[in-house]
């Protein structure tokens, strides 16, 4: 039961965004956001009918289309 709390105490330390929060990060639409998470561009979680896209996904996701000179 103790490696089940400290699992529990690890995910509520991480941050967590919603398509909206992303949306304004990136100054792109809502919809736009939605598409990537539906095509597997961007990891995201569902919760009922919400999406939270972990912080690291965020980054990663981020880090992946910059620019290679």
């Amino acid at each position: 039961m103790l490696n089940n709390d400290k699992a529990n105490i690890t995910m509520a330390e991480d941050t967590y965004y919603s398509i909206t929060e992303v949306a304004k990060l990136l100054k792109v639409a809502y919809l736009t956001v939605y598409r990537w998470i539906r095509a597997g561009k961007l990891q995201a979680f569902q919760v009922e009918k919400q999406y939270r896209i972990k912080k690291h996904d965020f980054e990663s996701f981020v880090q992946s289309y910059k620019v290679k000179n």
